[in-house]
């Protein structure tokens, strides 16, 4: 902005800081999830906001990730997917390359900066093969990452959709989940050479050189 030089930094963390208390005004609880795939790459400015905040993040293998984009791709083979280029759209390579340039490089790079970070305690990466497949045990995990109280859930129950801005991207079904948790094993989509090179980018999956919490399953 050009009235940036006219604010001092004190002034700036002020704002920024008046900006999240104002978008939840309405919100009269003393813990709030905001979601958003970006804060692992604003860490250094949240320390600055708030003390006590903590990220939690869902990891899955990135090679199933780029084969779950796939599988919803495939699946409206007659929609015109804003998510690709007409260029990108043309085969699984050029829309998984796509995909790495876009919005899973970005995660990937953002969780990567966040875990190797100085502030790395405050984050918590969740393997989501283990979530499914343990799900009560996996949150009571997370509760105590949280240092709050556990909440009974609801695990055949979790029915979620936003169709209205899936059909935007015309891309149906992107945000539904199903209603149950569970795990369901199948046979990636994806030929085997791209398998493996994504799903060597699992970085988490060694914690040297990172004070994060992991949970995931044993080795």
């Amino acid at each position: 902005s050009e009235f940036y030089n006219f604010f001092d930094e004190a002034k700036r963390m002020l704002m920024a800081k008046a900006l999240i208390n104002a978008y939840y005004e309405d919100v009269e609880r003393p813990i709030v999830f905001d979601t958003n795939r970006v804060w692992t790459a604003r860490m250094h400015q949240l320390v600055e906001l708030y003390d006590d905040f903590k990220v939690v993040c869902l990891v899955r293998d990135p090679a199933w990730v780029m084969d779950s984009f796939e599988k919803i791709y495939r699946k409206n083979p007659f929609n015109y997917s804003k998510m690709f280029s007409a260029g990108t759209r043309m085969t699984v390579y050029s829309r998984c390359e796509s995909l790495l340039g876009g919005t899973v490089g970005m995660s990937l790079t953002a969780l990567k900066e966040a875990f190797y970070g100085e502030y790395s305690d405050k984050l918590l990466l969740v393997d989501y093969d283990l979530l499914t497949k343990f799900p009560e045990k996996t949150l009571k995990l997370i509760y105590e990452f949280l240092n709050i109280d556990y909440f009974s859930h609801d695990f055949e129950n979790v029915e979620y959709s936003h169709d209205e801005f899936d059909y935007t991207l015309g891309v149906k079904g992107l945000h539904t989940v199903q209603r149950k948790v569970e795990f369901k094993e199948r046979r990636s989509i994806l030929p085997p050479d791209l398998f493996d090179k994504y799903s060597e980018m699992a970085f988490w999956k060694d914690t040297a050189g990172s004070a994060a919490s992991v949970i995931s399953p044993k080795k």
